[in-house]
């Protein structure tokens, strides 16, 4: 019988595998993750390609199997792979390329960031547009009362991520449908981010924090319109930063 891996590569095409070399560094899991981007580049690799099996990696590259799953664990966490049971890992999305001024993972990171701002971006279009129509005055002033705290502790150099959580936590409860504030704060913790990631620092997206204002207004105004539009300007400038960060900029690194 001749085996499955066998009969899953194309005729005359060269295994993926193949593409790898020994690793022998102390930051193994960096250098693996550097060196499979690299291969799935050197094979040409794309959307739906399957990857070679863990033992495979493992052998060639020679780490140990628990090096490879950790990587991959962290690919899967992103969403570039995705396993089937029985059938192996294929790709689900584009890997850039391994040449770049930012680090591999760094820029895997943040080309899932830009697949997951595009589904916020639907999402938080309607939810604010929904906040506009839907608040109540109470839930209104409650809007702009913690837009000041946010912007005040932002200014003011200090943790603002809890104020920046009940700001946005106040236009989905106002937008009248309670499942856009859980599908939105599901997002957040979506994809899994290195220590060392740049997207997690308190400085990423500072920003887009002046425009919250005018997010803010609008809602008060019940101008749906300018509530979409704010929003989107919000997310513009983060999208900007992250291809920044992608492309190396240092003051974003």
């Amino acid at each position: 019988m001749i085996p499955i891996d066998d009969l899953l590569i194309e005729p005359g095409r060269r295994d993926a595998v193949e593409y790898l070399e020994r690793i022998n560094t102390t930051t193994r899991g960096v250098a693996v993750l550097d060196a499979l981007a690299e291969m799935i580049e050197r094979a040409g690799l794309g959307v739906g390609d399957r990857i070679p099996p863990e033992l495979s990696l493992a052998e060639k590259l020679g780490v140990g199997r628990t090096t490879i799953r950790e990587a991959l664990n962290r690919w899967e966490g992103l969403g570039i792979i995705r396993r089937r049971r029985g059938a192996g890992t294929f790709l689900v999305a584009r890997v850039p390329s391994s040449k770049g001024h930012a680090p591999t993972m760094i820029r895997l990171e943040g080309e899932a960031l830009l697949r997951l701002m595009e589904v916020r971006r639907a999402l938080e279009s309607d939810v604010v547009r929904k906040a506009a129509v839907n608040a109540s005055a109470a839930q209104r002033r409650e809007i702009s009362r913690l837009c000041d705290i946010l912007i005040d502790d932002v200014d003011a150099r200090r943790p603002w991520r809890k104020a920046d959580a009940a700001f946005h936590g106040a236009i989905y409860d106002a937008s009248g449908n309670p499942m856009f504030g859980q599908i939105l704060l599901s997002l957040d913790h979506a994809l899994e981010r290195s220590a060392e990631s740049p997207f997690g620092r308190d400085g990423f997206g500072i920003a887009s924090f002046p425009p919250h204002r005018t997010l803010a207004d609008a809602i008060l105004d019940s101008d749906a319109d300018a509530a979409v539009a704010a929003i989107n300007h919000i997310l513009d400038i983060v999208e900007g930063e992250i291809r920044a960060v992608i492309a190396g900029d240092p003051s974003l690194a």
